[in-house]
């Protein structure tokens, strides 16, 4: 019996296949690596603005202790470069703290990384001036990967951004992270702004002409990530379990979401991947973070 804290177990889906399951991260996540195994924990978490969150409390060094992770990509901190400084030792610990405002439109969109693990280079954009006012791409080199945390543009109400969207920003954003796939794995981490599949999104049949389900977006998803080897990995491990990442006003309650936020990763990295999951009880944006296990 589904417990009223927990309305993430409750299947809410419209036009739910035979087999679909609530996902439910307290029944589905494997047991934990051992203590020897090398591994690195990632985070990846759209705040929704990082500065509203951390002053009610919903932003702590307390998901840290818990979840124990190395690095946690931030998308939507809604900064300017003045404010950056506030934040710079959000969580003790993890010192290596990496930002980008937008410079076009301030207190919007903007990305951020925390980590306690070093990085070998930090890249902030994708090198194309048109699509690099908005901060909202931060690449982190590691010894293994590169980590690359996107926020994807949303196209907006009335779907005034589609174009841009789909016919530049997304072309550029994948070319870019094909040429840093010639030399290591990649790992995409973020909020992509599009639920790949019907499975994705709780009424697929009246959302076709909303942001983020578009035909368009879809099929922009498939040719610039699916089609490249790009492998969405919460989908690999959970292949029929119906997880969410946001959540309209009011719509948490009633598990009436869709899953916006992923983790990608080259498919010469994925046999490497031991969880991708996603944390629906931690509620203080409209996002929930998700999670990514890798081992070394």
């Amino acid at each position: 019996m589904m417990s009223k804290q927990e309305p993430w177990t409750r299947l809410s889906h419209r036009k739910k296949l035979p087999g679909w399951v609530a996902y439910n991260p307290k029944t589905m996540r494997p047991p934990p690596l051992s203590g020897d195994t090398k591994q690195m924990k990632i985070l990846s978490w759209n705040v929704n603005g990082l500065s509203n969150i951390v002053q009610s409390g919903g932003f702590s060094s307390a998901l840290a202790q818990r979840e124990n992770f190395d690095v946690l990509c931030l998308q939507e901190t809604h900064l300017k470069e003045g404010d950056v400084k506030d934040f710079k030792n959000l969580i003790p610990g993890y010192e290596y703290n990496y930002w980008s405002c937008s410079v076009a439109r301030l207190d919007y969109s903007g990305t951020g990384v925390i980590s306690r693990v070093k990085p070998i280079s930090v890249q902030y954009g994708i090198g194309i001036a048109e699509h690099d006012q908005e901060g909202r791409v931060i690449t982190l080199e590691f010894e293994n990967f590169y980590l690359v945390n996107a926020y994807v543009p949303n196209s907006g109400r009335g779907l005034r951004r589609l174009v841009y969207r789909v016919d530049n920003w997304d072309p550029s954003f994948s070319d870019f992270v094909e040429k840093l796939e010639s030399f290591k794995p990649v790992i995409v981490a973020g909020d992509l702004n599009c639920a790949r599949q019907s499975i994705d999104i709780h009424n697929p049949a009246a959302k076709t002409e909303d942001a983020g389900f578009t035909e368009e977006e879809r099929e922009s998803f498939q040719i610039n990530f699916d089609m490249r080897g790009f492998v969405d990995t919460f989908r690999k491990q959970h292949p029929k379990a119906v997880g969410y990442t946001f959540w309209g006003e009011n719509q948490r309650c009633n598990n009436k979401g869709w899953r916006l936020d992923y983790f990608l990763a080259s498919g010469s990295i994925i046999d490497r991947v031991h969880d991708s999951y996603i944390l629906p009880d931690v509620t203080s944006s409209d996002h929930s973070p998700i999670g990514l296990v890798l081992k070394l």
